[in-house]
């Protein structure tokens, strides 16, 4: 696996984790259960992969602007594509 690809697995692992935390936090906010042991452990999870997530995506430039005003892409950033 090159490196983009190695990425791009690793933060599509980080955000299915990411989402499954949020929906089961949010799950708890809509059935009212705001406290208690299964609050508590629903936040660690989701603050600890919305965590885990940024470290992954700390430093990572994106230019979205060729795709939108029609410059060329800048090769030497292989996100942009």
């Amino acid at each position: 696996m090159t490196l983009d690809d190695d990425f791009r697995f690793q933060s599509h692992a980080l955000l299915v984790e990411l989402d499954a935390a949020t929906t089961q936090l949010m799950m708890l906010v809509v059935a009212g259960e705001l406290s208690g042991s299964a609050w508590d452990e629903a936040f660690s999870r989701q603050s600890a992969a919305y965590t885990a997530w940024l470290k992954a995506a700390t430093g990572v430039t994106v230019d979205p602007m060729p795709v939108l005003d029609g410059r060329p892409l800048d090769r030497e950033n292989p996100t942009v594509e």
